[in-house]
């Protein structure tokens, strides 16, 4: 059975509408939250082994404004990209493509792995009044004190799409293994909120299309940070950070709002890499300052 969102009383009160596009040769699935007549539109990309409803508890928070959630492809509805290495320059070129048939002009948001596609994005030409980075990927994941788990997490996903085709999706696809990731990166001592965040990643987080895609996917992730393309967005750009978080340390964090010509950097204590789930509303509470701000003329 479910767990309760604890987000469901806000999220019923949002108009939600689901759409497909035709974007670089396949349907990309993408969900319209919010009203039409919003004055602000938001793309917003989620995560590695996420889909669109990852990002819901923070636009439960966000009303006001309109916002379009894909499935990154070969996640959730969205099938993969036809013919192509799903690298971080397939990405980077589908979320432009995608922008320009559905909202170009929107501003555009992402989190985690969706930090890296959207940030490559726009310093490849992607055009927005303004950048929000939740979670942002800011220092190398092979380096550093955790570069040891992550090169056992890459074994992990080369093993899978090396296995037999059963026996590989299913050991990519293991509960105990998916709960194990949800154990560590949650960090709030709220038992019922524990129990939404592993629903969650139990229901999510291996809806992907298949192996191929989730290994080729997960090597984009840990091979790419945004820092290579902060000093090449010139745009106003949020970065809504976590403190505990064990994927970006809050130092590297502050590092890379340096590396951006005009960052503002909000960090948010006692959570950890699940802002979008643990604390929703502050990280909504940063992005609705951050949307109010004027633009300042010439950009």
């Amino acid at each position: 059975m479910p767990v309760p969102s604890p987000y469901s009383d806000r999220l019923s009160r949002l108009p939600v509408e689901r759409h497909e596009v035709e974007v670089a040769g396949a349907k990309t699935a993408y969900w319209v939250y919010g009203p039409h007549d919003s004055s602000t539109t938001v793309i917003a990309v989620h995560g590695f082994r996420g889909e669109h409803h990852g990002l819901e508890p923070v636009l439960a928070y966000l009303p006001e404004v309109r916002v379009i959630a894909p499935d990154l492809p070969g996640f959730g509805e969205t099938p993969p990209l036809p013919g192509r290495t799903h690298d971080l320059a397939a990405y980077a070129d589908w979320l432009k493509d995608f922008a320009t048939a559905v909202a170009p002009g929107a501003v555009i948001l992402g989190h985690s792995f969706g930090s890296i596609v959207t940030s490559a994005a726009v310093a490849d030409g992607l055009e927005t009044p303004r950048l929000i980075l939740i979670n942002p990927i800011g220092a190398p994941a092979l380096e550093g004190p955790k570069g040891v788990m992550t090169r056992l997490a890459v074994l992990y996903y080369d093993l899978g799409a090396a296995l037999p085709a059963r026996i590989g999706t299913a050991l990519l696809r293991n509960r105990l293994i998916v709960r194990v990731m949800s154990i560590t990166m949650a960090k709030t001592k709220d038992r019922a909120l524990r129990r939404f965040v592993h629903d969650q990643h139990d229901t999510y987080f291996s809806d992907f299309a298949d192996r191929d895609v989730l290994r080729d996917a997960f090597v984009a992730s840990v091979s790419h940070d945004v820092r290579v393309f902060a000093p090449q967005i010139d745009v106003p750009t949020l970065l809504v950070a976590a403190q505990k978080d064990d994927i970006t340390p809050i130092a590297a964090e502050r590092h890379l709002a340096t590396l951006f010509s005009d960052a503002s950097l909000v960090e948010i204590a006692d959570v950890g890499h699940l802002i979008h789930y643990e604390t929703p509303a502050e990280a909504a509470g940063a992005i609705r300052r951050f949307l109010r701000v004027p633009v300042a003329r010439g950009r």
